[in-house]
């Protein structure tokens, strides 16, 4: 077992804290051949990078990514592609600020991994939260831009669709409408009420959960196995294991606990193309096999931990006291999550889909 690697064909090991001198990972199972470049890596780490918006940490962090092995010139094209070989790569930390956490190296900050950490491993790194700081996620971006590329056809976008209660209006839901605000949000109309929403939550120091849905198109039908290798099985592992994730669904999720054996079941009719579903409450998934459709999951993300109202905790020494926690967060966590929840969900894609192949070829 490895605490530090997920996948089974397409398996990433991602290394490095959020104030060391770098981060980075390992991606191993990627097939050859497949062109790959820094700059299309690069694309994906820039929609996750802090500092774009005053909706997020102010960090300044460039993120760029550095492909250390795992490519070469293909003799006939000339073109970089993948080797097969392990893939390196490496993003160095630029703009860390440790003294920001001097005051609060002896105290438990409240809803993060402080304590726990503590009462595992006897040590932890305070320094942003070392290891579980959600800067760990960058490497998870930067593989699941070559996952992407693994499966044929593969598109995997992901939207915020609610912010603390404020909900999206789905009728006016619009792809494009996504990189043209700050907050991933597909409704054009509820993106500006989040400006001031989350303006008036960021200036009085709070924070803000919210709920992230990402929609894979192009998944062809038969990925996952029973019984314990269900590809929502594996989905719902990956997404759980984002950083301030408490909440995972897939399809129609818990909202199908009020609905009817009529309502739920997704109908069928032979289409001229083949079979096709008259709905999609599966979320393209039914007995741990993708079915062919759009494979549609949400994720909860709870509101950041680190605010500057003072909360009541304890210190190593066991002694009761407040903390308040200064530094650069993001007022809304939900927002990064985005591009990751993507990233999880292409890389589980990958490792399925290569997993299929392998056994039914």
């Amino acid at each position: 077992m490895s605490f530090n690697t997920f996948g089974h064909l397409f398996r990433v090991t991602t290394f490095g804290e959020s104030h060391g001198p770098a981060i980075g990972c390992v991606v191993d199972g990627c097939p050859p051949r497949i062109p790959l470049t820094a700059e299309e890596i690069q694309h994906d780490l820039d929609r996750r990078r802090p500092g774009q918006s005053r909706f997020t940490t102010q960090r300044q962090e460039a993120d760029a990514v550095k492909i250390l092995s795992g490519v070469f010139a293909d003799p006939d094209s000339g073109a970089q592609v993948t080797t097969g070989t392990p893939i390196g790569l490496l993003i160095e930390n630029t703009d860390q600020r440790s003294k920001d956490y001097g005051d609060i190296a002896g105290k438990f900050r409240p809803g993060h991994a402080d304590f726990t950490y503590e009462a595992k491993y006897g040590i932890r790194d305070y320094r942003g939260g070392g290891r579980s700081s959600a800067r760990e996620t960058a490497m998870r971006v930067a593989a699941g831009a070559i996952a992407r590329k693994i499966v044929p056809n593969l598109i995997v976008r992901g939207a915020l669709v609610q912010m603390g209660p404020h909900r999206i209006d789905r009728d006016k839901w619009d792809w494009d409408e996504i990189a043209r605000n700050p907050f991933f949000c597909p409704d054009k109309d509820k993106a500006a009420f989040f400006e001031d929403y989350l303006d008036g939550i960021r200036k009085k120091g709070s924070s803000i959960g919210a709920v992230v849905e990402i929609v894979a198109e192009g998944v062809p039908a038969g990925l996952g196995a029973p019984v314990y290798g269900k590809l929502d099985s594996d989905l719902a592992l990956a997404l759980m294991g984002i950083n301030a994730v408490k909440g995972v669904e897939i399809g129609a999720g818990f909202g199908a606990a009020e609905l009817t054996g009529e309502d739920n079941a997704d109908e069928m009719r032979m289409g001229n193309d083949g079979p096709m579903f008259l709905s999609n409450n599966a979320g393209g998934i039914l007995g741990g096999i993708s079915t062919g459709q759009p494979v549609v999951a949400r994720i909860a993300v709870k509101p950041t931990s680190s605010i500057l109202t003072p909360r009541r905790t304890i210190d190593r020494d066991g002694h009761d006291t407040e903390i308040s926690t200064k530094g650069r967060h993001d007022p809304c966590v939900g927002i990064r999550a985005v591009p990751v929840g993507e990233a999880m969900v292409a890389c589980v894609l990958a490792d399925h889909y290569l997993r299929h192949r392998g056994q039914v070829g």
